[in-house]
């Protein structure tokens, strides 16, 4: 008894084994390639491209104001000597005032500024694009019907296929 239920359970397992073949239930095929046309992606690295360029720069004046300050003491000090009377006070503001420009001119006379020259650098970005393959559309036919699928290389004039054959469910 022992023997005949190993025996149909050894049967039953093969049974099953053939009517359902399971996942690696394939076979190796090829299909006619009818067209492989190249993918192509747009690449942009960008690069910075710098320089120099000397530029004139003005030179800030440099002021001094002892002249001014000198010159108007002692314009003042000449008006008031000068003026008499009721006029005194107003020929010690103009001479002030006028001894104050005059020694402000002498002082600075030479001091007049001017430009110097500095190195400035300037940069800018420049586009840098580039196309890279990244695969293939590959058309093909395999037992009368039509495919397609991308690959990453060009298969040729043939593509190695694995076929899968499964029960159909009705």
């Amino acid at each position: 008894m022992k023997m005949t239920v190993l025996t149909l359970a050894l049967i039953g397992g093969t049974g099953m084994a053939c009517a359902d073949p399971g996942p690696a239930a394939w076979f190796p095929a090829r299909g006619d390639v009818l067209s492989s046309t190249p993918i192509y992606e747009s690449i942009n690295e960008p690069r910075r491209e710098c320089w120099n360029e000397q530029v004139n720069v003005e030179a800030p004046r440099q002021r001094d104001y002892g002249g001014a300050v000198l010159g108007g003491l002692l314009g003042g000090v000449l008006g008031h000597q000068i003026g008499g009377g009721s006029g005194r006070s107003w020929s010690t503001a103009v001479g002030a005032a006028t001894g104050a420009m005059v020694g402000d001119n002498i002082d600075n006379s030479g001091n007049r500024g001017g430009t110097t020259v500095r190195d400035e650098q300037h940069c800018r970005q420049i586009d840098n694009w580039s196309r890279r393959l990244t695969g293939y559309n590959v058309t093909y036919r395999y037992s009368g019907q039509t495919f397609s699928t991308v690959l990453p290389y060009d298969p040729g004039p043939s593509v190695q296929l694995n076929v899968n054959v499964s029960v159909a469910d009705h």
